[in-house]
């Protein structure tokens, strides 16, 4: 029997304060370290979070990225890379926690560059006015959320690193909630409503996911949590 609506937003909101533990602990142990080979530090990751929780299992490939690879959007596969002293790096991970999916992601310099510094700073300053733009109209598109994700970016001097600004996420796996695509994620092709129910008669929960690059300077930093819950 599928969970009620108070029930799965508890346990949404249960596996993201999971994957904020994770976070914390990750930091708390150094793993994202200069030398590291970026899927070193990803299995250092998976075995953390089989360590913290017993989670074994992840509804999409873990990420962790540096350097010019932070440039390259989701679908992307880039060879492996040694993480460098003075280095920005993001993690992107997703988590099942008890069958609910948890999606987050964060960023993290290494050395002292003041614009990596930056950009650090603003990817949690964009996401909260982004989400703070979803909340002030009930009837918000996903064309119109992605459209003033892109505008904070370009007002806080960057690009966005990719096609969307998130997506659903639920019970596990999430991607059998909505079966049309594009309708799924936070895009300009997305004109639906993105508070709706899916054809379950289950409430959209959404991911907003904040990917912001400098292609001059070649480096980029990642943020996402998410945008209907917390």
């Amino acid at each position: 029997m599928a969970d009620d609506e108070p029930t799965r937003a508890a346990r949404l909101m249960d596996a993201q304060a999971k994957a904020v533990r994770l976070f914390a602990e990750i930091e708390q142990r150094g793993l994202v370290a200069p030398g590291e080979g970026e899927r070193a530090v990803s299995d250092r990751i998976r075995d953390l979070a089989n360590e913290m929780f017993g989670t074994t299992r992840h509804w999409h490939k873990r990420i962790v990225r540096s350097g010019p690879n932070t440039l390259l959007p989701y679908r992307e596969n880039p060879p492996d890379r040694v993480i460098g002293t003075d280095d920005i790096v993001f993690a992107d991970l997703g988590p099942i926690f008890e069958e609910y999916e948890a999606d987050f992601g964060r960023t993290f310099v290494l050395g002292e560059d003041p614009v990596k510094r930056r950009l650090r700073d603003d990817l949690p300053t964009v996401f909260d006015a982004g989400k703070r733009f979803f909340e002030s109209d009930p009837e918000i598109t996903g064309k119109r959320l992605h459209a003033e994700v892109e505008r904070l970016a370009a007002e806080a001097g960057w690009e966005l690193g990719g096609w969307h600004a998130g997506h659903l996420v639920g019970e596990f796996p999430h991607e059998t909630i909505d079966g049309a695509h594009v309708e799924s994620y936070i895009t300009p092709d997305n004109d639906t409503p993105l508070r709706r129910t899916d054809k379950a008669g289950r409430r959209c929960h959404w991911i907003l996911e904040i990917h912001l690059v400098d292609r001059e300077r070649e480096f980029g930093g990642f943020y996402e949590e998410l945008l209907t819950l917390g």
